[in-house]
Formats: C-alpha cells, sequence, structure tokens
C-alpha cells in the first residue's frame, strides 16, 4: 500500500508545484523520489523525467485552451531541450549518484537564490 499511497502523494504535490510554478515537478519529485521511496539518484531522475510527459499533456491542453500557450517560443525551445537531453542523459549515466546529487543541490539553490531577488 506504501509503494501507491507514497508515489501518489509525491505526484499530487509535484503537479500541484507545476501548475502554480511552471516546473516539470522535479524539483520536488527527485528529492521524494531518493528520501521517501528509496531510490538511488539516477533512478529518481528518471523517474521524473518519466513525470514530465503525462504532466506536460495535461498543462498543455488547460494552459492553451486559455490561449496562455507561445507556441512561437515553444518550437525552438523543444528543439534545443531535445538536442541537450540527449547529450545529458549520456553524461548523466556516466556520473556517480553524489556528483548528480550535488549538481542537482546547486542548480536547485542558484535558481532559488536568483528568483528571491529577482524583481517582477
Amino acid at each position: 500500500m506504501k509503494l501507491i499511497i507514497v508515489p501518489l502523494m509525491i505526484g499530487l504535490f509535484a503537479g500541484v508545484i507545476a501548475g502554480l510554478c511552471g516546473v516539470g515537478g522535479g524539483i520536488v519529485m527527485v528529492p521524494a523520489f531518493v528520501y521517501l521511496v528509496g531510490l538511488d539518484q539516477k533512478q529518481a531522475i528518471a523517474t521524473s523525467m518519466a513525470m514530465i510527459a503525462p504532466t506536460a499533456v495535461m498543462a498543455i491542453l488547460r494552459f492553451n485552451g486559455a490561449g496562455f500557450v507561445q507556441w512561437k517560443i515553444f518550437l525552438p525551445t523543444a528543439v534545443g531541450s531535445i538536442i541537450a537531453a540527449i547529450f545529458a542523459v549520456s553524461w548523466a549515466k556516466e556520473m556517480s549518484n553524489l556528483a548528480l546529487t550535488r549538481i542537482f543541490a546547486v542548480v536547485m539553490i542558484g535558481i532559488g537564490i536568483s528568483m528571491l531577488f529577482k524583481k517582477v
């Protein structure tokens, strides 16, 4: 039962964060998969990446219906992301879980500090 309830709760929380903040939920899912489910960093990253597809499809449908999706920005960004992901996944497979955890932490802290002090 825990194998269903904990991931369900992680998904619910990640979905709220994704919908409110425009993130794929990885900021919630990766640490939660590691600390609450017991996955190693590579498994947590891979599982979080797999979750992007259903989360994104639902968000695209909802946001596009409201006219918010900027398709001219989407296409080149998607192409760049796909190309980068091909290389990044190869690098991640070669790196240690500790190195990936540290990279994740530094990126999260950097983005968080930047957003905290950005004037909107």
